[in-house]
């Protein structure tokens, strides 16, 4: 029987910048309302998964991969692509292992760990993707150590992953894009360059937080990488 006791929720609070806006702002309210139930949905949803006996789309990430901001969990990108799978992974069930908050020394410590776990226990991994940076780009100390952090990240996920690039223009950002290239270059894995330039226009395309994707904006994300695939 397999047995897989993986949380979905950060074992970090919520940063006091965005505690603090929650109180006088009914938009981050609100989708900070979405973090706890939207990670339990997506534990029950990868315990059918993993039930399933169909191989598996691990998804690694943050809010965004979890589909924050969004109508129900499963209009986030994840979950619109896997309404409508590629060819790829039309077979595959998903496992999203994401979480709110979460930054590239995250994946490294939880979620990539997990993933070995359910490699061990002799699930077929049809697809890795990897959506991660945008909480680290947002604090200063963090970011200073993103170029390091996202480069053994990089040595450290499955041949073949798809990993996202950042759209921003911020110096972190190109250096984060610029090991991502290297990488690429070298085969390791696959890009899902997020710089083109519709992914910089997001008007329309927020939720009530104004820094979340709504379903247009995911759809956006979505398109971006199904391209990849």
């Amino acid at each position: 029987m397999t047995t897989f006791d993986y949380s979905n929720l950060s074992d970090r609070p919520p940063g006091p910048v965005v505690s603090k806006l929650a109180l006088v702002l009914p938009g981050v309210r609100s989708v900070m309302g979405q973090v706890e139930p939207y990670a339990r949905w997506w534990e029950d949803s990868n315990r059918r998964a993993l039930g399933s006996g169909r191989p598996l789309w691990v998804a690694l990430g943050d809010s965004m991969t979890q589909g924050i901001g969004a109508s129900a969990p499963d209009r986030g990108w994840v979950g619109q692509i896997a309404a409508d799978p590629p060819t790829r992974i039309r077979d595959a069930a998903v496992l999203n292992l994401a979480f709110n908050g979460a930054r590239v020394l995250d994946v490294l410590e939880r979620q990539l760990p997990a993933l070995d776990q359910v490699r061990e226990q002799g699930h077929e991994i049809a697809l890795v993707t990897l959506l991660i940076g945008n909480n680290d780009l947002m604090s200063p100390k963090w970011s200073r150590l993103l170029p390091s952090a996202i480069e053994t990240l990089l040595d450290a996920v499955p041949h073949g992953t798809v990993v996202a690039t950042q759209p921003g223009l911020q110096r972190s950002a190109a250096r984060f894009n610029r090991a991502v290239d290297a990488h690429e270059r070298a085969g390791e894995i696959v890009i899902a360059d997020f710089r083109v330039p519709h992914m910089r226009d997001w008007r329309g395309r927020l939720a009530e937080d104004r820094f979340h994707p709504n379903d247009r904006g995911y759809a956006g994300m979505a398109d971006v990488i199904r391209h990849a695939l």
